[in-house]
C-alpha cells in the first residue's frame, strides 16, 4: 500500500474510487467512460483545493513523502550514460551523496561532460540504512570536494541536488572533522570558475545542504524546503520539545515562495498537480526545462568572463543578509 499523509487521505478515497470504477468497467465490459471523466475532472478540483492550502508543517511533510523523487531518479532521466564515481581517498565512501560524470547539452551547443553532485535517501529500510537518511558523513563532502576539483580543471559544470534533513550529527563524523569537512566544502564552491546551478528536491537542511549548495543559480522545487535547520531541531532548542515542529516550521520561512522574495533562491520550479510523487515523468519534464534555462544563461557568462562567475556567486551570496534585513518588520 502505498504510503499517504492525513491531508491526502480524501485525494487517497478519491482514487481508489476512481480505480474501482475502471476495474469494474473492464470486468463487466460496461461503458462508463463519461463517469470516469467526470469523477477524474472531481478529483483535480479536489487536488487543487488541497494544495491550495497547505500549511507549512504539511508542506515539510510533502517534501519528505516517501514516494517523491530522489536525486537518482532524475539523475537516471538526465542522464543516461552517467557513471558514478566513489571515494574521497583518505578513509572511505559515503553512500549519502552521489558523485559523477555525464554528458550533457545546453541549447544547440555540443554535448560537453558535466559533474553531477546529489544527496540520496533510500526507499526501503536496507537502503535507508546504508544512505544513512540523506545524512552525509565528513568522507562524504570530501568525496564531492575532489569531484568539484576535477570539474574545476576539466571545465565542467556542476549540476547538485539537495536533499538532506542535514549532515550526519554522530560522534564518529564530528571526530572525522565534520564541521571543517562542511566549511572547506563551502570554501571551494566560492573559488569555482565553472557554472554551478543547484536544485532543492526535498528538504534542504543547515550546512549539510549549503556545502554544496553555493551555486550561481539556486533552484527549488514547489514543494521543497530550505532552511538553516529543521523544524524538530529548531522547536528543540527554541521550546525544548521536538514535537512543537509544527509552530517551528510556521516561523522558519522555509517554502520557496518566502525565500525566492528573499532572494535566497534564484528561481521555482513547478511540480505535478499534487507534488512530484504523483508523476514523476512530467516532474522531470519541468525540472529539466529550468536546469537547461539556468545553464544557458550561466553558460554566455562564462564563456566571457570565468571570473565573473566566481563573482557573481560571491556577490549573489553576500547580499542575502541585506535582503533579509529588508524585508524584516520594523524593530527586529
Amino acid at each position: 500500500m502505498e504510503a499517504f499523509y492525513d491531508f491526502e487521505k480524501p485525494i487517497v478515497h478519491f482514487e481508489k474510487k476512481l480505480q474501482d470504477l475502471k476495474d469494474l468497467a473492464k470486468q463487466e465490459g460496461v461503458d462508463f467512460t463519461q463517469e470516469i471523466i467526470t469523477l477524474e475532472k472531481k478529483m483535480r478540483l479536489l487536488i487543487e483545493e488541497i494544495y491550495s492550502r497547505l500549511k507549512p508543517w504539511q508542506k515539510v511533510q510533502l517534501c519528505r513523502h516517501p514516494n517523491r523523487p530522489y536525486s537518482r531518479d532524475y539523475i537516471d532521466f538526465l542522464f543516461p550514460d552517467f557513471m558514478e564515481l566513489h571515494g574521497d581517498r583518505h578513509f572511505n565512501d559515503d553512500p549519502a551523496i552521489l558523485g559523477g560524470v555525464a554528458t550533457w547539452q545546453v541549447g544547440d551547443q555540443a554535448p560537453t561532460p558535466i559533474l553531477i553532485l546529489g544527496h540520496q535517501k533510500g526507499r526501503n529500510t536496507k537502503q535507508k540504512m546504508e544512505r544513512n537518511f540523506g545524512m552525509v558523513r565528513p568522507e562524504g563532502y570530501r568525496k564531492a570536494m575532489r569531484l568539484m576539483q576535477l570539474a574545476q580543471r576539466s571545465k565542467m559544470p556542476i549540476l547538485t541536488f539537495i536533499d538532506t534533513p542535514g549532515a550526519y550529527p554522530g560522534i564518529e563524523a564530528e571526530e572525522r572533522g565534520q564541521s571543517q569537512a562542511i566549511a572547506e566544502s563551502i570554501c571551494l564552491m566560492f573559488q569555482l570558475e565553472v557554472p554551478v546551478v543547484s536544485v532543492v528536491i526535498g528538504e534542504g537542511g543547515s550546512g549539510g545542504a549549503l556545502a554544496i549548495g553555493v551555486a550561481n543559480h539556486v533552484l527549488m522545487q514547489e514543494y521543497s524546503t530550505y532552511s538553516v535547520i529543521s523544524p524538530e531541531s529548531c522547536a528543540s532548542i527554541l521550546w525544548s520539545d521536538s514535537s512543537l515542529a509544527e509552530k517551528a516550521s510556521e516561523k522558519l520561512k522555509m517554502s520557496p515562495q518566502e525565500l525566492l522574495e528573499l532572494g535566497v533562491i534564484d528561481g521555482i520550479i513547478s511540480e505535478p498537480q499534487g507534488g512530484a510523487h504523483r508523476d514523476w515523468n512530467l516532474a522531470q519534464k519541468n525540472l529539466r526545462e529550468k536546469i537547461e534555462s539556468s545553464f544557458l544563461a550561466l553558460h554566455k557568462i562564462w564563456q566571457k568572463d570565468p571570473q565573473g562567475l566566481l563573482q557573481q556567486r560571491i556577490q549573489k551570496f553576500r547580499s542575502m543578509g541585506d535582503l533579509a534585513l529588508a524585508h524584516a518588520p520594523v524593530g527586529a
